[in-house]
């Protein structure tokens, strides 16, 4: 069922011009599944073109008519769901059961986006003189080249193009070859909802070639990147170079504060399943627990029993609650960071291994009393690793979440009202949530703030960047 995935340029489902293509895997079984059309030059320039005349169109439409059409697009993916979310399983692991859930809040998202573009309101002035008029009008920044990460395929492709689409903006997607097919699916879902060509346009290809292409273009007026802090500081650079602006949602390592009046069980509940969903392949997973030390020795007791008791699979079996990582290179990048934390003190309480030697499944994994000079300690794990650490003051546990230079997510578990307000006034991360996992929903902002990147790609703050400011001063004769 799995298909040979195309481009998709000017509205049109197209081969490359070259004729090369890009083998697809299924994590789960090693086996080739499909393949995904390798863009070119020739591919981009077409694209380039075709995004060009795209904004011209669009962003004519009244924001009106753009929202009919964007909630048409939602109601197709509603539609197609249990066949997105097959596709997506078959090539980047994660159970269904995610997978669908993945599926129908893109769907919601593109219903929230299609919102704010109706509300995307100026404002007049009052001017100094009887006869001045001063206007703020809110216009289309132009065409976006946007760049969407494998962890999530509909979830990071749909927050790019639904608010590029919401502000009149024409989009040039670069999807990941690796998990091709459901983001292909989400734009075809535009395209049969009526959305004009050029408007949408997808290309896979190697990475680096695409963004050198398209980023300084003159046709490209916006930039938007998913992935690691690293690859999106290049991009920053590239896009500042050449004044175009940019959204960067980078890198996480969350820290998750327990304090020693929490909830003991709701917080080893909500965290492992938070920290192992999609194989712990999240910007956001809490990494770095924080536990008080009253509850230190039960919250690790009953975080390795939640790991332990998950069950590991091919992410198509209904009974599967982790899938394989996504890739072959996970593997050693974890195996790495544990046994580097071993090696300086950290004690192993379960996993560290990969499980079996067909398909990318790996064991969750908790590593307690790992230094802070491990690598696992300052780099983003993305993988199914807890490193769980004991603190006794409020002040140590403040100074341990912001000591990296990422800032992107953080959790706080707490009865005290008083400890959760100073933890959330004093943890630099662009987002905090208390007591549970509240993040990441259409309505809500998403960013995060130091090497996690800047901007955010939900809530009403999300179209922000897709907009140019304008302001007219009318003098009446």
């Amino acid at each position: 069922m799995y298909p040979d995935v195309l481009l998709c340029i000017n509205g049109v489902w197209t081969k490359a011009a070259d004729g090369r293509t890009i083998p697809v895997v299924n994590p789960a079984t090693e086996e080739v599944i499909g393949s995904v059309a390798h863009a070119g030059r020739a591919d981009l320039d077409a694209a380039l073109d075709a995004a060009a005349k795209g904004f011209a169109a669009w962003r004519k439409v009244s924001a009106y008519e753009r929202s009919k059409m964007m909630r048409r697009a939602a109601d197709l993916l509603r539609e197609r769901a249990e066949k997105v979310a097959q596709l997506m399983t078959l090539e980047q692991g994660k159970p269904l059961a995610q997978a669908r859930m993945e599926t129908g809040v893109g769907a919601d998202i593109i219903d929230w986006m299609a919102e704010e573009g109706r509300r995307a309101y100026g404002r007049i002035v009052p001017a100094r003189a009887a006869n001045v008029q001063q206007l703020v009008v809110r216009e289309p920044v132009g065409p976006v080249a946007a760049f969407s990460p494998w962890n999530f395929p509909i979830n990071q492709a749909v927050r790019k193009i639904s608010a590029a689409l919401a502000a009149g903006c024409s989009i040039i997607l670069k999807a990941p070859e690796e998990t091709p097919a459901a983001p292909a699916e989400l734009v075809r879902c535009f395209i049969d909802a009526g959305v004009p060509a050029g408007v949408v346009n997808l290309v896979y290809g190697v990475p680096a070639e695409i963004s050198a292409y398209l980023i300084p273009h003159p046709i490209i007026r916006k930039i938007s990147f998913t992935g690691s802090t690293a690859v999106g500081k290049q991009l920053a650079a590239m896009a500042g170079q050449y004044m175009k602006r940019a959204t960067m949602e980078l890198g996480g390592h969350a820290p998750v504060v327990v304090y020693d009046d929490a909830d003991l069980d709701a917080a080893v509940t909500r965290m492992s399943a938070s920290k192992f969903r999609n194989a712990g392949q999240i910007c956001v997973a809490p990494t770095r627990f924080l536990v008080q030390e009253k509850l230190y020795a039960g919250f690790v007791d009953k975080f390795v029993a939640a790991a332990r008791a998950i069950k590991i699979g091919n992410g198509t079996d209904p009974a599967t609650e982790m899938g394989p990582l996504a890739n072959p290179r996970r593997i050693p990048a974890l195996e790495g960071m544990i046994q580097d934390a071993v090696a300086r003190g950290a004690e192993l309480r379960t996993g560290g291994n990969r499980i079996g030697n067909r398909g990318y499944f790996f064991e969750p994994t908790v590593l307690t009393g790992t230094p802070k000079e491990a690598r696992a300690m300052n780099e983003e794990p993305f993988g199914p690793l807890a490193l769980i650490s004991p603190f006794k003051e409020h002040e140590e546990a403040i100074a341990e979440a912001n000591r990296l230079d990422y800032g992107l997510a953080a959790y706080v578990f707490t009865r005290s009202t008083k400890r959760a307000t100073a933890a959330i006034a004093e943890i630099e991360s662009g987002m905090v949530s208390v007591n549970h996992y509240g993040l990441a929903l259409p309505e809500v902002p998403f960013g995060g703030v130091k090497d996690s990147g800047y901007g955010s790609e939900g809530g009403a703050e999300a179209i922000e960047p897709y907009l140019n400011t304008k302001f007219a001063s009318l003098l009446s004769e």
